[in-house]
């Protein structure tokens, strides 16, 4: 499945965070993570997440799409250079 998945969480949990969802997603933009993943890995990702932050101050939204090829993705502005970010 893809997944869009976006995070709100006090800053100083924000480091923790961004480095679990980097092994199993692509940071698109601050906060906003996105790609495959099986539902093992999917539930694996959320049992770390869910670990770290506050239920009662932090918010985690993940869309599930079931089948990609429908979606178009517009960016307007800069957009990131991955190969930069993993050099």
């Amino acid at each position: 499945m893809y997944i869009i998945l976006t995070y709100d969480v006090e800053v100083k949990r924000v480091s923790k965070v961004r480095k679990c969802l980097k092994k199993y997603l692509t940071w698109t933009q601050n906060s906003v993570f996105e790609g495959e993943i099986t539902e093992g890995k999917l539930h694996k990702c959320l049992s770390e997440i869910e670990k770290m932050v506050s239920k009662k101050e932090d918010s985690i939204y993940i869309y599930k799409i079931n089948t990609p090829k429908f979606i178009k993705k517009e960016i307007i502005g800069k957009t990131k250079n991955f190969d930069e970010m993993f050099l």
